[in-house]
């Protein structure tokens, strides 16, 4: 069985104690869950300031917003659940 790994991205920036906490929950929960982790520094990029500027951190699946500031963890598992799944709900 194919294990299809969902890509997470999440916009941060340096310095950020919000976006620390939000990227070390992450990191922990991928020891049970494989999902990939892509950090988006939205200093970086005009356009990303831009979008997000000070509301930080945002954590995106699929193009979709899980959460904001805080990581939601029951969406994330939600969001994660249906990939190892197959399905949604």
């Amino acid at each position: 069985m194919e294990n299809h790994s969902k890509e997470l991205v999440v916009y941060v920036r340096s310095e950020c104690h919000l976006c620390e906490d939000m990227v070390d929950q992450l990191r922990e929960l991928q020891a049970e869950s494989t999902f990939g982790l892509d950090l988006r520094d939205v200093d970086t990029r005009p356009d990303w300031l831009s979008a997000y500027g000070e509301q930080i951190p945002v954590l995106f699946a699929d193009g979709i917003e899980i959460c904001r500031y805080f990581l939601d963890l029951r969406a994330v598992q939600q969001v994660l659940g249906a990939v190892s799944q197959g399905t949604e709900g």
